[in-house]
């Protein structure tokens, strides 16, 4: 019998998490300018958007 609640899923934010603090601390060493260094959060926010979008413009030619 199940209580209603589920785990499913979890693994899926600590592996986003790590791809997260991995992805700041790339674009915080890569950063060179102030803005690049203001930019290194929300690019390592989105990062695996960026990563799908570029994978399938490889893939489809664009």
């Amino acid at each position: 019998m199940s209580d209603g609640r589920s785990t499913s899923g979890a693994g899926g934010g600590a592996v986003y998490g790590l791809g997260f603090i991995g992805a700041a601390v790339y674009y915080f060493s890569a950063g060179s300018t102030f803005w690049e260094f203001v930019l290194a959060i929300p690019k390592a926010i989105v990062w695996p958007a960026i990563l799908v979008f570029e994978l399938l413009k490889g893939v489809y030619g664009s």
